[in-house]
C-alpha cells in the first residue's frame, strides 16, 4: 500500500518553523531587503558610474579645501585661512549643482540599466512586481546619493568651523561700516545718527543734504535692511542650526535630482537622453527662468522646481537679491530669486508634485513596458 505525504499532494505550503518568518510572496508590491540590496550591488559596481558621482560630489571640496589648507600651513602670512563664510557659502553653492547633476545621472541609470542590459524581460518572467522592481531602485540610488553629499558638506562644515579667521565685529555695507546684529529699526536709527556716512555710502545720489538722507533711508529702508542681511550673513560664518538646515537641503536638491532622473530615464527608456535634458533644465532653463520675469508667465516659471528650490535655499546661501528681493522660505531662507516669491503653501506643492508626480510617471511606465 502506497502513502502520499499530505504536504506534497496538496497545494498549501507548509507552516514556518516556530522562530523563523514566512518568505514574503515573490509578487508583493512593496521590495524586499534582497531586492533593494542586490539593485544597490548592480548601481555600485558601474565603475564609471561611481567615478562619476566621486568627481562631482566630493572632489571638488577636497581639492577646494586640501589646497587652501596646504598653502596656508605653508605661508600662513601671505594665505588666509582654508575655511571662510564664502568659501563655505561657495562650495556650498556648487555641491548643489553639481549633486543634482550627478544624482540626476545616477538615476538615468537606475531606470534603464535593465533595458540596456537586455534583463528587464528575465525579471518580469521571475514574476515579481513590477511596481517592486521600481520602488526597490529609490532606496537602492538614493543609498549612494546621500552618503556623498553628507561626506562632502561634513568636510565643509570642519574646514569652516575649526580654519576660519575670527567672526567680525561689524557688517561692512555699501562700505559703511555698520554695527551687527541690528533689526530693522536699529538699523535706520544708526543710518540716520550718521548722515554723512550714509550719504558717502548708500545710493542716494549725487552730494543730497541731509534731508534728502533721510527720506531716501525712510524711503527703501526695507530693501536696505534686506541688504544688510545679506552683507551680515556673508561675513559670518553660519552656526550649527544653520549648517545643518543647509545640509538637508542639500539633500533634498541632491534626492529630487535622483529621482526626477530616475521616473524621466524609465520614461525615455534612454540613459543619454534623460541626462542631458536634466543638466539642461538645472544649468541653463532654471537660472533664466528664476531671474528673468516673464511677462503673463510667472506662475509657469514658479512650477520649475529649481526655482522652488531657490525659493527655499536657506539664508547662508542666499547670494544676494535683485527684482523681487528676498522671497520668506521655510528654514528662515531668503532665497536668490530675481523673482516674486510663491507662497510658501505654493512652493512645498511645487517640490512635492516633482518628487510624486515624477515618481508615479515612472512606476507606471515600468508597469506598462513591454517586456
Amino acid at each position: 500500500m502506497t502513502t502520499t505525504d499530505p504536504s506534497l499532494s496538496d497545494g498549501r505550503p507548509e507552516a514556518p518553523e516556530p522562530g523563523r518568518r514566512a518568505a514574503p510572496a515573490i509578487g508583493a508590491w512593496l521590495p524586499t531587503w534582497d531586492l533593494i540590496t542586490t539593485k544597490n550591488l548592480e548601481i555600485r559596481k558601474r565603475r564609471g558610474l561611481m567615478i562619476t558621482m566621486v568627481v562631482l560630489i566630493v572632489v571638488p571640496t577636497v581639492l577646494i579645501l586640501g589646497f587652501r589648507l596646504l598653502f596656508h600651513a605653508v605661508d600662513p602670512h601671505t594665505y588666509s585661512p582654508a575655511g571662510s563664510p564664502g568659501i563655505f557659502s561657495g562650495l556650498s553653492n556648487l555641491m548643489a549643482e553639481f549633486g543634482f547633476i550627478a544624482a540626476a545621472a545616477l538615476g538615468a541609470a537606475a531606470g534603464t540599466t535593465d533595458l540596456t542590459d537586455g534583463m528587464f524581460r528575465h525579471l518580469v518572467i521571475t514574476g515579481r512586481s513590477r511596481l517592486a522592481l521600481y520602488l526597490a531602485r529609490i532606496p537602492a540610488g538614493l543609498a549612494v546619493t546621500v552618503p556623498l553629499v553628507a561626506l562632502a558638506f561634513a568636510m565643509n562644515c570642519l574646514v569652516t568651523s575649526y580654519e576660519s579667521p575670527p567672526p567680525p565685529t561689524s557688517v561692512s555695507f555699501y562700505g559703511v561700516t555698520v554695527p551687527e546684529h541690528l533689526d530693522q529699526a536699529g538699523l535706520r536709527t544708526w543710518l540716520l545718527q550718521h548722515p554723512q556716512q550714509a550719504a558717502n555710502g548708500l545710493p542716494v545720489g549725487p552730494a543730497p543734504n541731509p534731508a534728502q538722507v533721510r527720506s531716501a533711508i525712510d524711503k527703501n529702508i526695507a530693501s536696505l535692511y534686506s541688504n544688510y542681511i545679506t552683507d551680515e550673513i556673508s561675513g559670518s560664518n553660519p552656526p550649527d542650526n544653520e549648517m545643518a538646515k543647509i545640509g538637508l537641503w542639500l539633500e533634498l536638491e541632491a534626492g529630487i535630482g535622483f529621482l526626477v532622473g530616475l521616473g524621466f530615464g524609465s520614461l525615455t527608456g534612454q540613459r543619454t537622453t534623460t541626462t542631458i535634458v536634466l543638466i539642461a533644465l538645472e544649468i541653463i532653463v532654471t537660472p533664466l527662468l528664476e531671474r528673468v520675469q516673464l511677462p503673463y508667465f510667472i506662475d509657469g516659471q514658479r512650477l520649475i522646481v529649481g526655482v522652488a528650490m531657490d525659493q527655499l535655499r536657506p539664508a547662508g546661501l542666499a547670494s544676494g537679491n535683485s527684482g523681487g528681493g528676498p522671497g520668506q522660505a521655510l528654514f528662515g531662507g531668503h532665497g536668490a530669486l530675481g523673482i516674486p516669491p510663491m507662497p510658501t503653501w505654493a512652493m512645498i506643492s511645487v517640490i512635492v508634485g516633482w518628487i510624486v508626480g515624477w515618481s508615479g510617471i515612472g512606476a507606471w511606465r515600468m508597469m506598462t513596458r513591454d517586456a
